[in-house]
């Protein structure tokens, strides 16, 4: 398992003010290099309002804290519900489309629809954040406002990126017999 870990300087801020840990094993545990870890150690202002304990948040124990500081060759390790949030956090969430780029969905997917022909529905709606009868209705130019759209490229829109486009058309033509 790695130690990843939400909030690093906050965890190490909390850890050098609560523990007699080494610089090492606190960069070690939050994912940080030792000079960080002394650099947050030596400052006077932190721009962190006290720290995110590990403890309180079920990362450690006190029993981990004392075997490690006194033993400066231990390495801390988070529990079991690190792990699964650390799963949990990295699945791939919806990410929210600002209105200004909303209005812009259905010229990205005249683009894609035109440029990249090989594009799947599916494909097409993950790229564009758009849903399948949408896609449907520019492909078979029924959409309400067909007349109005002019073809922009979703990646110029800032809808998705260059390499998701890329990833996209690559597993397209992958998948189109040869």
């Amino acid at each position: 398992m790695t130690n990843q870990i939400l909030m690093p300087k906050s965890t190490a801020i909390w850890l050098i003010e609560n523990t007699s840990l080494s610089f090492g094993q606190i960069a070690d545990f939050c994912g940080m290099h030792v000079l960080e870890v002394q650099a947050l150690a030596d400052s006077e202002t932190s721009n962190f309002s006290g720290g995110f304990s590990p403890i309180v948040n079920n990362v450690l124990t006190w029993e981990d804290i004392r075997a490690a500081e006194a033993d400066h060759n231990v390495k801390l390790a988070g529990n079991k519900v690190l792990g699964d949030f650390i799963k949990e956090s990295s699945k791939v969430k919806a990410r929210y489309t600002p209105m200004s780029i909303r209005s812009n969905r259905p010229d990205a997917i005249l683009w894609l629809v035109k440029n990249h022909p090989e594009l799947s529905d599916a494909q097409v709606c993950k790229l564009a954040r758009t849903t399948k009868p949408t896609v449907e209705a520019i492909r078979n130019r029924t959409h309400k406002a067909m007349a109005d759209l002019e073809p922009k490229s979703p990646v110029l829109l800032d809808i998705c990126s260059q390499l998701e486009l890329q990833n996209a058309i690559e597993a397209a033509n992958k998948k189109k017999p040869a």
